[in-house]
């Protein structure tokens, strides 16, 4: 059972008569529960709307309206629901029909208090489970990938440590990182190591959407609010009630619904697409972005007041070259998983391949090693990764950055700056990667270029591929 206290626990009361609303209404609160009586059937729905309630119980004698078309209701609009009906003893057979309409248990009215009791209990509890083992199932492929932060680097041991000391807490989360570097999989162990681990994890990618269709994926919508909304519609803050909703691509965003994600980090609540019902709801926010942000900010292109609120923790993902360490432990991981996914013999790569791999500059960052990896298992003959069987584009860099010619007569002194000089040459006069691939820090390898005099080459754009290419986010 979850370990979740009935307090917490939401349960709206439909019963018209006064006596048995009173009765149902106290034996619920004394027993931890919060009630929310209603005496009108036709009051119902609207308060069902407004708010999450975690279970319904609903009186079929209730007047004014049909309880059975009720009940229906309740369940085409939040199928998760569950609902406990009372009956008259002298018509069981009404609730027979209720429970082949979903509902989930029934009582004989009066209910007896410690019947109540444990049938609700007992409903809530397996509701629990079985929400849990949905969650489990639906994250059990993609929790496979948070192998992928077990690392070997300095900068990717930085990430886990800030991770594990941020998942603990309430606050918004704001992810940065070059396009690939895998924000998603730290946001999503943020989630899994937070006290939320046992409700959703959504994510929704801004940049991957019309924005006029944002906003109704994030707050739902009601039937008729604009053309093609032939039903109510859930949205994603009310899917992960509880839980976890990640934003991606953040900064893709437009200002109108920006102004909508405030007032839900604010006031934890929102109201659906043409609806005019306040939603509450508890959900914890995590969002990335590969943009500048603050530069967003003084442009006038993002939400001051937005990003203040995000970025209350922050979370700075390094990419691929930076940390180039963890491409042999990444390459390990991915194979292994790509070959039960794709059912294929699991391949060994050799030497010179995965030298190859830690040479080249990764503009994709993880989700291109990824897709590379899948490519290569997938479409090479034989039980070996060889050099030839990487694309062109990787086998180029690695011709490029031959190793210098020593020849007899040849200090150390000019062997060293030859090699600082044919390095940068390769990076195109980027520091940061020049002193990766010589294993040695920046500064070091200011003071180096200082002391040899030589000359930075203008650094050469490289081609930034933005499409998706593997699970890195």
């Amino acid at each position: 059972m979850l370990d979740t206290p009935p307090g917490s626990k939401a349960i709206l009361v439909v019963v018209e008569d006064l006596d048995l609303r009173e009765r149902a209404t106290s034996i619920l609160a004394r027993s931890g529960y919060q009630p929310t009586p209603v005496e009108r059937g036709e009051e119902a729905l609207p308060v069902f709307n407004a708010r999450h309630h975690d279970a319904v119980l609903l009186d079929l004698e209730i007047a004014g309206v049909d309880a059975s078309e009720l009940l229906r209701n309740f369940r085409r609009v939040s199928p998760g629901t569950p609902v406990l009906v009372l009956a008259d003893p002298a018509r069981l057979q009404a609730a027979v029909q209720a429970l082949r309409q979903g509902a989930e248990d029934y009582l004989v009215r009066p209910p007896d208090p410690f019947e109540l009791r444990t049938r609700l209990g007992r409903i809530l509890e397996r509701h629990d489970l079985d929400s849990r083992i949905a969650l489990l199932q639906g994250e059990l492929s993609k929790n496979q990938g948070l192998k992928t932060l077990v690392s070997r680097s300095p900068a990717m041991q930085a990430v886990l440590d800030r991770v594990l000391r941020i998942a603990p807490l309430r606050a918004t989360v704001l992810i940065h990182g070059e396009s690939g570097v895998g924000k998603e999989l730290v946001a999503r162990s943020v989630h899994f190591n937070s006290r939320r681990r046992d409700f959703p994890f959504i994510a929704l990618n801004c940049a991957a959407m019309p924005q006029s269709l944002i906003e109704s994926e994030l707050f739902g919508h009601e039937k008729g609010s604009f053309t093609g909304a032939h039903a109510r519609a859930r949205g994603k803050f009310e899917i992960a009630h509880r839980g976890t909703l990640f934003l991606d691509e953040i900064g893709e965003m437009d200002h109108a619904t920006q102004a909508k994600l405030l007032r839900v980090l604010e006031e934890k609540e929102f109201m659906r697409v043409g609806g005019d019902q306040s939603i509450r709801v508890d959900v914890r926010v995590i969002a990335a972005t590969n943009a500048d942000l603050e530069d967003m900010v003084e442009r006038s292109h993002f939400r001051r007041d937005l990003y203040y609120r995000l970025k209350v923790l922050t979370v700075q993902v390094p990419p691929l070259r930076e940390r180039r360490q963890d491409i042999p432990a990444l390459v390990d991981t991915f194979l292994d998983e790509l070959s039960r996914a794709n059912a294929v013999r699991r391949k060994a790569i050799v030497p010179e391949a995965l030298a190859a791999l830690q040479d080249y500059h990764w503009p994709g960052n993880v989700r291109e090693l990824k897709n590379i990896l899948e490519s290569v298992l997938v479409s090479s003959a034989g039980e070996l990764i060889r050099l030839e069987d990487l694309p062109p584009s990787v086998r180029r860099e690695t011709a490029a950055f031959e190793r210098p010619e020593i020849a007899v007569g040849m200090t150390l002194e000019d062997m060293e700056r030859e090699l600082i000089r044919r390095t940068l040459e390769h990076t195109g006069g980027n520091r940061t990667h020049c002193a990766s691939l010589l294993d040695i820090g920046v500064r070091t390898l200011q003071r180096k270029i200082r002391g040899f005099r030589l000359e930075i080459p203008s650094k050469r754009r490289r081609p930034r591929r933005r499409a998706a290419l593997g699970t890195g986010r």
